[in-house]
């Protein structure tokens, strides 16, 4: 698979305060990343640096042009939806569609149509008469109608109820998605989207403190339900949290951090369970907080 992001050594202070330390990782064709953390981590920092928004120190490669010096030429392949989608109040749905139209080679309109009559959105609407939502889904119809091998996400679902925002992720694979292009999506609601993942990167303090395949994680991490009088035996495996509930005791662990000299293994103490995606992310934030 090619790489169409490369990004290593990234760093950005704000007034002294390091919000980018040394961040480093590839997206691949094929991929869907989720660049998680908590609000402050530099999600959203990561991803203006990535489209050329802010100057960081460090090298940022995209299909090949550095965001600094060609964003006008990487933009005709790389499509952003941020946090709040922004258009004129006074602008209709027709005007939205003609403006791009207009203005993106890329942009192809009579996808776009078929997008929104997927939706209740009428051509003849103004956005000030549109609700949140619907300027959504109308945001997500003017991006995916671009041939973008790139899409970046920043916590695109933000304020959505919960059938809005599994409307949302339902036309990104079925409108955008392919073997060919890339997604990286910001949240730090993980449970919402891990099910489309296929990587994760774990982001806190504007370090990355984990970053693997979603598949890759669920080999290494376990969930292990340890009766009450094996926690203490269990701890020998050194885990990342350990949660007790009606007397049974949940601990998760990484089998790249069992001691080495420990002889008994997860499944010696009790039940192993899969984590998701948010059990690891707890995990890891966690123990970088203690450690």
């Amino acid at each position: 698979m090619d790489t169409l992001i490369s990004i290593k050594g990234l760093n950005k202070q704000y007034s002294g305060k390091p919000v980018l330390d040394n961040i480093t990782f590839d997206v691949q064709q094929g991929q869907i990343l989720g660049l998680v953390g908590p609000n402050g981590a530099g999600k959203t920092t990561c991803l203006q640096a990535i489209l050329g928004l802010v100057n960081c120190e460090g090298s940022i490669d995209v299909l090949g042009f550095d965001p600094k010096q060609k964003r006008e030429k990487m933009l005709t392949e790389v499509a952003y939806i941020a946090d709040v989608a922004v258009l004129p109040k006074w602008l209709k749905v027709s005007q939205a569609l003609d403006y791009m139209q207009g203005v993106h080679p890329k942009f192809d309109r009579e996808k776009a149509l078929n997008f929104l009559q997927k939706t209740n959105i009428p051509a003849n609407a103004k956005v000030k008469a549109l609700s949140k939502g619907m300027v959504t889904q109308l945001h997500l119809a003017l991006i995916l109608a671009i041939d973008a091998k790139v899409l970046i996400l920043d916590e695109p679902t933000l304020g959505l109820d919960i059938l809005t925002r599994r409307q949302f992720y339902t036309h990104l694979l079925e409108d955008f998605y392919n073997d060919d292009k890339c997604i990286i999506v910001t949240t730090h609601q993980i449970e919402e989207i891990e099910n489309i993942l296929t990587h994760v990167a774990f982001i806190k303090d504007g370090c990355i403190a984990l970053h693997d395949s979603v598949d890759n994680l669920k080999s290494r991490f376990k969930l292990v339900n340890v009766a009450r009088d094996k926690v203490d035996a269990a701890k020998a495996m050194n885990p990342l949290y350990t949660h007790s509930m009606m007397g049974i005791t949940t601990l998760l662990t990484d089998s790249e951090q069992i001691p080495s000299d420990t002889q008994l293994a997860p499944e010696d103490f009790g039940d192993i369970a899969t984590p998701s995606m948010a059990d690891i992310f707890v995990g890891v934030m966690t123990q970088e907080a203690t450690a």
